[in-house]
């Protein structure tokens, strides 16, 4: 079964003799700590030092950062979409955060009105939302963030900007300042999920307090061996995201080319798409039944999202063959109407 239900890259960045070698050179008998600032430096660099390493933390994986947050943010409730990434609500209510929502329309947006009255309602300490946004893959823009991030400074709070997806889209314009904070990862278009490599960007003011509850090592030496390597080599690693992001523009041209006719197709600036309506269910049976997984909303906790469907990327081979089964759905379904 291939697995397009997971938002994982379907593709490994190093060849095994690149992996080898850093894996033989790799000092994981020492402490990592000189590793650390060196990785957060090339880091820097590769985005074009608008950031600096004191103004970085890591953490294993970006759901390690979620649950930091969820522990040093001021106390208050923690406000985030309906539906948004997941582990928000799990990590908030492991520390016993009290988490609040701002509900998405039937349509599955937000509506800036809706989102800046519910944060006078609630009086948040910290707003998290993933940007692009996931399940929709939408992007909000550089207006809509900043009037939340507005919104939150005048209540002395925080906004954290959730970029998991960024590279799949266009990074955001916006000035940091001490009450916005911006999240990655490495395991989307990077492709280090197994690895857990987050990063968290502010100004070095909020980090330092981010960083109060950082462990003194806070990812391993491999983990950070292969990142260094990934944006020490900047062409290689840029040539890798514009395949990942070749993928993702292929994945959305077959729903859109042969499934559009047939159900919603929500624009997307992520590595997955997202369906919906009556028959988005039945094309999503489908192509379970030949070979390919996609992302079903089951759980009772997701009713929000029952009936949708969403598909992540594959290799190109198999984008191929998903391609054929897709097509091949959508003319069976054209004669059988």
């Amino acid at each position: 079964m291939i697995r397009m239900n997971k938002n994982e890259s379907p593709i490994k960045p190093l060849s095994t003799e690149i992996l080898t070698e850093l894996i033989e050179q790799c000092d994981y008998h020492h402490y990592p700590d000189v590793a650390y600032d060196r990785f957060r430096k090339a880091y820097a660099q590769y985005y074009g030092d608008t950031f600096t390493l004191e103004q970085i933390t890591c953490g294993n994986g970006s759901d390690e950062l979620i649950q930091k947050l969820m522990l040093i943010m001021p106390d208050g409730p923690c406000l985030t979409l309906n539906p948004d990434f997941f582990m928000y609500q799990d990590y908030a209510r492991q520390v016993n955060r009290d988490i609040q929502f701002v509900d998405a329309t039937p349509e599955l947006s937000f509506p800036l009105e809706t989102v800046l009255d519910k944060i006078q309602a609630i009086q948040p300490s910290f707003f998290i939302l993933s940007n692009p946004h996931n399940p929709t893959g939408h992007r909000f823009d550089e207006k809509y963030l900043l009037a939340i991030a507005n919104e939150m400074k005048r209540l002395g709070g925080y906004l954290v900007i959730d970029e998991a997806y960024i590279d799949f889209s266009t990074p955001l314009d916006i000035a940091l300042e001490d009450h916005i904070l911006i999240m990655r990862t490495l395991s989307k278009a990077y492709a280090m999920a197994g690895l857990r490599l987050g990063v968290l960007i502010g100004t070095e003011q909020t980090i330092q307090r981010v960083r109060q509850i950082e462990h003194p090592y806070p990812l391993s030496a491999l983990t950070m061996a292969i990142g260094i390597h990934l944006f020490e080599n900047q062409a290689d690693t840029e040539a890798f995201v514009a395949h990942q992001r070749h993928l993702s523009a292929r994945l959305k041209a077959i729903l859109q080319d042969h499934a559009s006719a047939h159900m919603t197709i929500y624009p997307s600036e992520t590595n997955f798409v997202l369906t919906a309506g009556p028959k988005a269910m039945a094309l999503g049976r489908y192509v379970e039944q030949h070979g390919f997984l996609p992302r079903f909303y089951n759980d009772p906790s997701e009713a929000t999202m029952a009936g949708f469907v969403r598909y992540s990327i594959a290799t190109e081979a198999q984008l191929d063959r998903f391609e054929q089964v897709v097509k091949e759905w959508s003319e069976r379904h054209d004669i059988s109407n």
